[in-house]
């Protein structure tokens, strides 16, 4: 891969991983802060419903923080667009779309159907 495209994708999946903190950081501050009381039980239960919506959101995010981590330490390390199951080349246009991907689409696509078979 050629080092402005390594650079491209570093800057980015920074770009991201700096906005998904700030909103992580955010919803922990706001349910800290929210204790309101709720006359109407129903009321409650939709904001409860939200509520858990909302944690469901974050915890998605999280995984996807851990492996922008993981994406930025294969930058550094040089493996960074390497497919983990053929070691062929990941296409660009597959890592523009999913830069965290760790499998080249065909690997991917093969995972997926053994997947599927197997009932996974």
């Amino acid at each position: 891969m050629k080092k402005e495209e390594l650079e491209f994708f570093k800057n980015y999946l920074k770009e991201q991983l700096e906005e998904l903190l700030k909103e992580a950081d955010g919803t922990v501050s706001d349910m800290s802060v929210q204790k309101e009381s709720f006359p109407d039980p129903t009321d409650r239960a939709s904001h409860e419903a939200d509520r858990n919506f909302m944690l469901r959101i974050r915890d998605r995010e999280s995984k996807l923080i851990k492996k922008i981590k993981k994406a930025l330490i294969r930058i550094e390390e040089g493996t960074f667009g390497i497919c983990e199951s053929c070691g062929e080349d990941i296409a660009f246009k597959r890592l523009r779309a999913r830069p965290v991907t760790t499998q080249c689409i065909d690997c991917k696509t093969k995972e997926e159907q053994m997947e599927k078979a197997l009932g996974i």
